[in-house]
This record gives structure tokens, sequence and C-alpha cells, in this order.
């Protein structure tokens, strides 16, 4: 049997979880098995900056972070639901990847 992995990635959380919804409500109206939204660890990228540009004066550092979510999706492979999923809308800003694997 074969199955699609769909991997969703994004800075907003909002988006992979409207993306999320709609996968499972084509899910639900196909009849076709669905595990998941799985959430995947966070990558956190971390910068951190000096907030004096010469070195001059006491030393203060500015800390920023861009988190990247991260959710993973399986679905038994039906025609019409894949052609459905592939029919979603997709938000900027937002990675999807979807990927056939024999299980």
């Amino acid at each position: 049997m074969q199955k699609a992995r769909i991997k969703l990635a994004s800075t907003d959380i909002n988006k992979i979880n409207q993306v999320c919804d709609s996968i499972k409500d084509i899910a639900d109206k196909t009849g076709v098995d669905m595990s998941g939204p799985v959430p995947l660890p966070t990558k956190k990228l971390r910068v951190t900056t000096r907030k004096s540009p010469d070195g001059e004066g006491t030393e203060t550092w500015e800390r920023f972070e861009l988190r990247i979510h991260k959710r993973l999706i399986e679905l038994g492979i039906d025609e019409r639901a894949l052609r459905l999923v592939m029919r979603v809308p997709i938000p900027d800003g937002l990675n999807i990847e979807i990927e056939m694997i024999d299980v």
C-alpha cells in the first residue's frame, strides 16, 4: 500500500494550522486514512549582535530568534483525495513537500 507523506514548514504557525485543517477536511470528505498532523521539533535560529557598532560604551547585546515550525501528515493514497490536496491554497511563506512512500 502506498501513502503520501506531507511535510509542512513555516515561521508562522497559523498558516500551518490552516493548511492542516483543510487537509484534514479533505481526508474526512473522501474517507482516506490519515495520521497526523504530527508536530516535529521547532528549529530555533538565534542571532546575537552587539548594540553599539564601534565597540565603545557598555557591552549591551541584542538577541534575535527565528522559529521554524514543522508538521508531518500521512495520507492513504486515493487519486481523488490527492488531487484535492494539490489544489489546497498554499499561503506565502509556507514550504510544503509531498512524498510518495511504500508501506
